[in-house]
């Protein structure tokens, strides 16, 4: 029997979840589910290791490798293919539900500034 998929911690939505050309074609897309651009968020942007990206996530660092690596396979193929590249869904929880929230790593964080 499979073990069942964790939700993971993102800090929060994206205020634009679609990016790509101007006469973009809902036909042509590549769908990114929000961990996969968390984990760009934190690794890239916010230049966290995998380690911490993973600590506040709430998973393992292999977890993390493996869905850094397939949002950066679709970034990839939206870019060199002309995709659109929509940001939805995926299994998560937002870091407003974490009890201490003392993890959210992202720049101007409502809930750190509070």
């Amino acid at each position: 029997m499979a073990r069942p998929v964790k939700s993971r911690t993102i800090c929060a939505k994206p205020k634009i979840n679609m990016f790509g050309p101007k006469d973009f074609s809902d036909e042509i897309y590549v769908d990114m589910i929000l961990e996969e651009f968390e984990t760009i968020r934190l690794i890239d942007y916010n230049r966290l290791t995998q380690e911490e990206c993973a600590s506040f996530m709430g998973v393992a660092r292999t977890t993390v490798q493996k869905i850094y690596d397939d949002a950066r396979n679709k970034i990839a193929d939206a870019l060199i293919n002309g995709k659109t590249l929509k940001i939805e869904g995926g299994n998560y929880r937002l870091c407003s539900n974490r009890p201490h929230r003392k993890y959210c790593y992202r720049k101007n964080c409502p809930i750190i500034n509070d």
